[in-house]
């Protein structure tokens, strides 16, 4: 085997290696937004099966109340947009007025918890 013949498939071998570095940061990218998606949705199914619970005990009751006072319980169920905000809130932005959307490096803030508190 001659010093040219080496010489191409070491070549050949660069060349087999870089289309796998390509490949393999493709596959980096969608596993990233796979786990996302992932966890957005397991969140998204946490708060939906609260929810669910909350229903079926509220449905237990209202056999027992009367049809006014079940409409009012049913409003007070905060809506899409809470959710949306106490997601951001666990995924450690603020949610304040003050700090909107930067991030709560690990620690909770007074003004954020008095929101939740607010929607109760």
């Amino acid at each position: 085997m001659g010093n040219r013949e080496i010489f191409d498939q070491v070549s050949d071998m660069e060349k087999q290696i870089g289309e796998l570095y390509e490949q393999l940061g493709d596959l980096k990218v969608k596993l990233s937004d796979l786990l996302e998606e992932n966890h957005r949705l397991a969140h998204e199914n946490h708060h939906l099966r609260h929810h669910l619970e909350e229903y079926r005990q509220d449905g237990d009751t209202d056999s027992k109340q009367p049809l006014n006072e079940t409409k009012k319980k049913h409003h007070t169920l905060p809506g899409e947009g809470y959710d949306n905000l106490a997601r951001l809130y666990e995924e450690g932005f603020h949610i304040c007025n003050l700090e909107f959307g930067s991030p709560r490096r690990n620690e909770d803030c007074i003004f954020c918890l008095d929101f939740f508190d607010k929607t109760k």
